[in-house]
């Protein structure tokens, strides 16, 4: 009869260490989801590390390495990292990464684009403002958990009229008149009030002070954690900053591990969760729905 043997690393706790030397004292297959966002190359070399773009490769496979034996068989990774444009080129550090990542064994399963609302306006001579990410998803087989309706969108008052009288088209599989393969039954959506979204995340920027200067909002880390673990699951961000993904890991009721080898921003970090415990505990359940996570084991 097999037993199940809880992971010996503590739970809801922020590591103040670098990732890489961390990682390597976390159990294998222990973590249901890692998501981060580590220093982009040629970034903000002022408030944090900054990587050359030249050995960003190089830098991360040792961590994407760690990361891939702690992780559970059907877990998987978010990614949210961005190229810069430098002497009116886009970089390519992170292609040259994805591709290097697969070479380990990673499955570069999907992308999802991180829309960002409300990005700072700006003139370039070539482009215009950057207002998208990418949270690259990676796994480590093909079958992995992944709880769609947790994140169903509402259908939209497009539906009302569309949806009224159906021709016999819509009742059907109408198939693409340029032979594309792709088809569409739209009496499939008749009766639905909620759909599943599309892979671009339609979300501001973090707004409020966090004392980190590449913060993103709490709400993209949520939507992942709603979309790939459940309750009491383990969450993992080795590169923590101002705990955003402690956060939303709190709000779902997940366990939480994270590092952050700036003992400035580990302090912050712990200071911002133990506020938003307390604001939590202090909230009727009527009013949040939510409840707190295991207490670190």
């Amino acid at each position: 009869m097999n037993t199940l043997i809880e992971p010996r690393q503590r739970h809801n706790v922020i590591y103040r260490s670098d990732c890489l030397s961390k990682l390597s004292n976390l159990d294998s297959r222990s973590i249901d989801l890692i998501i981060t966002s580590p220093p982009y190359a040629d970034r903000r070399g002022n408030t944090y590390e900054s990587i050359s773009a030249k050995n960003y490769v190089e830098w991360f496979l040792p961590i994407s390495k760690q990361l891939k034996r702690v992780l559970k068989p059907r877990g998987s990774f978010i990614l949210n990292i961005k190229e810069r444009s430098r002497n009116s080129e886009r970089g390519t550090y992170v292609i040259e990464l994805i591709l290097e990542m697969r070479k380990q064994g990673w499955l570069w399963t999907e992308e999802y684009i991180w829309h960002k609302k409300n990005s700072f306006p700006g003139k370039w001579p070539n482009r215009f403002r950057d207002s998208w990410e990418r949270c690259l998803h990676f796994t480590k087989q093909k079958k992995f958990k992944m709880y769609q309706k947790s994140v169903m969108v509402p259908m939209g008052k497009w539906a009302d009229s569309r949806l009224k009288n159906l021709s016999d088209t819509d009742k059907s599989r109408d198939a693409s008149r340029v032979m594309s393969g792709f088809g569409k039954n739209v009496s499939n959506w008749h009766g639905k009030d909620m759909v599943y979204p599309t892979n671009v995340l339609h979300m501001a920027t973090q707004c409020q002070n966090v004392n980190h200067s590449a913060a993103f909002p709490v709400v993209l880390p949520e939507w992942f954690i709603k979309l790939f673990t459940k309750d009491e699951d383990v969450v993992l961000d080795p590169f923590m900053g101002s705990g955003t993904t402690a956060i939303a890991a709190i709000k779902l009721n997940r366990r939480y591990i994270g590092m952050e080898k700036n003992p400035l921003y580990q302090k912050y970090a712990n200071k911002r969760i133990s506020a938003f415990k307390k604001e939590m505990k202090e909230k009727p359940k009527s009013e949040t729905g939510l409840k707190l996570p295991l207490t670190s084991s």
